[in-house]
């Protein structure tokens, strides 16, 4: 999730821990902690791009992580606060550390909560930013912060906003249940073929929902709204797989590709190679639009070293994708 919603997260997770005893520090060391796991993305001034893919959300973001590191946080912080509990402190990092990748399997990315295991967990039921998450949350922990710690009602509203944020993400798997059931539905319907569908929340909601389907030689993406009253149209787009040739044995190209859970497709323009991810969708809702939000360009150089570079977003196609997925969340 996105940075703010990791503060809150953490704020009110110290808070609850040790609020009743230190007060807004609880929040102020909770916050911090809750951002902690997210230093990975500091990786990529120091590697390449596949290796700086599979850094993220990787070992700051494992429980192996938070048992590790907490401790020594709290150790560190008992020593020079006047509050010196080792073990209070300890379990407000553990539980700030921890409750940040539980809450990043939710989305799309997901995160490698068991590492060193190969496995991540990624539910893909909220985007990466939910205002129907964060801000309710961050209402009632504001509300928290300006109350004395001594007071009932301090707690009360903390609990509120942890009670009512996480109501929101079990609500949240029912509501991607019901998407899918639609899209699947859907292609029966219209006696499409595939081996393989996944859903996803499109940004800032949880309303409209879109979908990779996966056929022999294409990728299908549809979008479905509740507020639908049409059936669900869904767009083509050729896999060319082949237009790695020798390519796809590379070990890096592999490395990719396992990144992506195989959800890819090859681009190629003026004789460039390009890599998109299709997990995280367009940057538009035009037909046959190839603007992927993740598309990397794949360049070898004379001694046939490979590299893969992100090509630069246009922030005109972002904005205009918002206007767009706000038009189509209202029905087709």
């Amino acid at each position: 999730m996105d940075s703010l919603t990791q503060i809150v997260l953490g704020a009110a997770i110290g808070e609850a821990v040790l609020g009743k005893k230190i007060g807004n520090k609880a929040m102020f060391y909770g916050a911090i902690a809750g951002t902690i796991p997210d230093l990975d993305i500091f990786s990529s001034y120091f590697t390449d791009t596949v290796s700086a893919l599979e850094i993220h959300r990787g070992f700051t973001h494992s429980i192996f992580f938070s048992v590790l590191f907490a401790p020594i946080f709290g150790w560190l912080v008992s020593k020079y606060e006047s509050y010196k509990n080792f073990k209070g402190w300890s379990w407000l990092f553990f539980l700030a550390l921890v409750t940040h990748p539980i809450l990043d399997s939710h989305t799309t990315w997901g995160t490698q909560l068991f590492w060193p295991l190969d496995y991540k967990i990624a539910f893909k039921t909220v985007f990466v930013i939910d205002p129907l998450y964060t801000l309710p949350f961050l209402t009632f922990l504001i509300l928290t912060a300006f109350q004395k710690r001594d007071v009932p009602k301090r707690r009360l509203y903390n609990k509120l906003g942890l009670i009512i944020s996480s109501s929101y993400l079990l609500v949240t798997f029912g509501v991607k249940g019901m998407a899918t059931s639609q899209f699947k539905k859907e292609l029966e319907e219209q006696q499409i073929d595939y081996s393989k569908i996944e859903t996803k929340p499109s940004p800032l909601n949880t309303i409209l929902w879109s979908a990779n389907v996966d056929t022999k030689d294409h990728y299908l993406i549809g979008y479905y709204s509740f507020f639908d009253d049409k059936p669900i149209h869904f767009e083509a787009y050729p896999k060319n797989h082949e237009l790695l040739e020798d390519l796809i044995q590379e070990e890096k190209v592999q490395r990719m590709i396992h990144i992506s859970k195989g959800w890819y497709s090859i681009t190629e323009k003026e004789n460039r190679l390009f890599y998109n991810d299709l997990r995280f969708g367009l940057l538009s809702l035009k037909p046959n639009a190839q603007n992927f939000v993740f598309q990397y360009e794949i360049e070898t150089d004379d001694s046939g070293k490979i590299t893969f570079t992100e090509t630069v977003k246009d922030r005109e196609n972002a904005k205009q994708l918002i206007i767009d997925l706000w038009k189509r969340l209202k029905g087709n």
